[in-house]
């Protein structure tokens, strides 16, 4: 089995020509396209699905209708709330955005998916929020469900899409529908390589179940191909605080179902792992504590000690373009009780999407092993996927 180490150093330090590559033009995200979109809402109720990422220059979009004279009639807010500051998994409440008056309707608390009286009055929703491209963060799973709901009551959509950080590559397994869930909203691998724009084309097309099928306008960003980086301009979350933890994500996110801390009540989540038996002493060591992005973060006071990712250069995580099961593989061979590694409450399937990744974890395959039993519906979804691109790969 390849250690942390090896696999890391080896590889993971190596620079990425493509991140260093200089780029004539600026990607123009959709919501600062005005003249594309704003003649759309011109005498309109607007519903705007929006956090603190939908900015138009640095102001953020609901402002910058506001002052245009567009009619926001209610603002739905997504997990961690319309300012982005809740902590995740928290559930939020409805309210009043005091700078616009708009209503706050949360469609992250009492309800996922708003409701006939939630959406009465709206002629258009908008939905604008920074993805970072894996199945399991909970943005694209309220994409999902508001043109669910957008179709049921004959409301257009209009997303205004933006870049994905992570949108270079494909990889994980594709979701086993009967692990559906707010983590996993389709039948997508955990890095899915879309924009949410091409998701909600996706969506649409392959995926749709409803009597009605959503009407979808999309402004596609300009000067943007999936090979191109893309620095994101704020933290996409709480606990993705920078570019770093983004592209760590889809590698880490699987100890979030196991006994092992991912950094959570520390200044630097997704960019660390360990737990309070650590077998080396000497090991990198943090004690989580609540803050304002994790209230009551696993293993909450306790000594961990494991592994330290925030050394890792962005370049060579960003040229990496897979998802690195070493952490997850090397951290259960050193976990002292291994049948206390994966959590009871059956997380990791809804995470990683499948029952498989436990029982071969389990049963020592290696990281080969375990992707080559990906590839079939890996070669699926590609193929899928070709037919809802807006931007070359």
């Amino acid at each position: 089995m390849r250690t942390f180490f090896s696999l890391f150093l080896m590889v993971w330090l190596l620079p990425c020509q493509a991140f260093l590559q200089p780029h004539s033009q600026p990607i123009q995200v959709g919501a600062e396209q005005l003249n594309a979109y704003l003649p759309l809402l011109e005498g309109k109720q607007v519903g705007l699905v929006v956090n603190h990422s939908s900015l138009v220059d640095g102001r953020h979009l609901a402002d910058t209708l506001a002052a245009s004279g567009i009619c926001l009639l209610r603002i739905f807010a997504p997990e961690h709330g319309f300012r982005g500051d809740a902590p995740d998994g928290q559930h939020m409440d409805d309210g009043v955005d005091s700078l616009t008056g708009a209503p706050i309707i949360s469609v992250y608390g009492r309800k996922r998916r708003p409701d006939a009286e939630d959406l009465a009055g709206v002629d258009l929703v908008i939905f604008d929020i920074q993805d970072v491209g894996t199945r399991f963060y909970t943005y694209i799973s309220t994409l999902f469900n508001m043109l669910d709901a957008c179709a049921e009551y004959d409301i257009p959509m209009l997303v205004l899409d933006r870049p994905n950080p992570n949108g270079h590559y494909i990889d994980g397994p594709v979701l086993d529908m009967r692990l559906r869930s707010f983590v996993g909203i389709a039948p997508l691998p955990i890095v899915h390589g879309c924009t949410v724009g091409e998701l909600a084309r996706m969506f649409i097309g392959e995926y749709w179940t409803g009597p009605e099928r959503p009407d979808l306008t999309v402004i596609p960003c300009r000067n943007y191909h999936h090979k191109r980086p893309y620095e994101l301009p704020v933290a996409p979350s709480p606990n993705l605080p920078n570019q770093r933890a983004v592209l760590l994500y889809p590698s880490l996110c699987f100890f979030e179902g196991t006994a092992v801390s991912i950094g959570r009540g520390t200044d630097w989540p997704f960019q660390m792992a360990g737990f309070p038996d650590f077998p080396d002493t000497a090991a990198f060591s943090f004690t989580p504590l609540p803050n304002s992005a994790s209230k009551y973060p696993p293993l909450e006071g306790q000594l961990c000690r494991g592994f330290d990712f925030r050394f890792l250069s962005e370049d060579s995580l960003f040229g990496e373009a897979y998802i690195n099961l070493a952490p997850l593989l090397d951290m259960y061979s050193k976990f002292p009780d291994k049948t206390k590694f994966f959590l009871p409450t059956k997380y990791i399937q809804k995470l990683s999407g499948t029952y498989a990744l436990w029982p071969q974890i389990e049963q020592g395959c290696t990281e080969t092993e375990i992707k080559a039993t990906w590839e079939e519906d890996l070669d699926y979804y590609r193929a899928i996927r070709k037919n809802y691109l807006l931007y070359p790969d």
